[in-house]
């Protein structure tokens, strides 16, 4: 289940997502955005995937909108509403990665810039490579910003801070992403691609359903009042209390051993 531009591998519960455009930095256009969206769909509905790493082709994450192309006029022309649409349609990758069920890992090596970023935001954990560079990049283009950054990053960080980081549109460096709480991890170059996939792999390992309810928890605490939060801690709390991996949970704690959680 693939397109040239977005590729799709499930492994042992674990949904890999590569963005394929390595000649353009691996930079959104209309048919990687289709891919994307498919492809997140495609992990929050399927059973068989338990959890997701977004990464880029060629040692790049995504540069965000393909300037470039922006550029040269090779776009058919478009009538605002349906601009409007298009975009609408595409940031829909962000929403859903951010509320579905699973937890998401994106790699971040190369650079993450723009929309790139954007959707990187709206993921769970983010492990980065030393060397990448991290940036909003959308006012030195003349764009205010899309596929939801301004929402992760003022969640994230403030809004003094997303203030900074939209208006003045700094190249971070990976520790001083770090520094911030914008990634997870920071690892060497060489190893980005194994430490990201570890970590990915040992969520989709892990117990599903109740990894589920503590990104539905988060979610919740971003947007609802305390009361309706506890009611839904209480709700999933007790739903878990009820699955086959809290069970084996609790039997292995006894037994001193590490669980083996099947997801159910």
């Amino acid at each position: 289940m693939s397109n040239e531009t977005v590729l799709q591998h499930l492994e042992s519960g674990l949904l890999t997502i590569t963005m394929n455009r390595p000649e353009r930095r691996n930079a959104l256009n209309p048919d990687m955005t289709l891919g994307l969206v498919a492809a997140a769909k495609r992990a929050a509905e399927d059973h068989e995937v338990r959890a997701v790493l977004l990464k880029g082709a060629g040692g790049t994450f995504c540069v965000g909108g393909d300037v470039k192309s922006m550029a040269d006029g090779s776009r058919a022309p478009m009538s605002f509403e349906n601009r409007m649409v298009n975009l609408r349609r595409g940031m829909e990758v962000s929403r859903i990665l951010h509320e579905m069920s699973k937890p998401v890992v994106a790699q971040l090596d190369g650079a993450a810039a723009g929309a790139g970023l954007s959707i990187a935001l709206s993921c769970d954990l983010r492990v980065a490579s030393q060397s990448v560079k991290i940036t909003t990049a959308f006012a030195k283009v003349g764009l205010s910003g899309d596929y939801g950054g301004t929402y992760f990053l003022t969640k994230m960080l403030g809004s003094a801070k997303a203030r900074e980081l939209y208006l003045l549109s700094p190249i971070l460096t990976a520790q001083e992403a770090l520094g911030l709480g914008m990634v997870t991890r920071v690892v060497p170059d060489a190893e980005v691609d194994a430490a990201a996939r570890d970590l990915a792999m040992s969520l989709a390992q892990g117990p599903t359903v109740t990894l589920g309810y503590i990104k539905r928890n988060i979610n919740n605490a971003e947007r609802l009042p305390l009361e309706t939060c506890f009611d839904a801690e209480a709700f999933h709390h007790s739903r878990a209390g009820e699955t086959a991996d809290h069970k084996e949970a609790a039997k292995a704690f006894v037994e001193k051993r590490k669980p083996q959680f099947q997801g159910q």
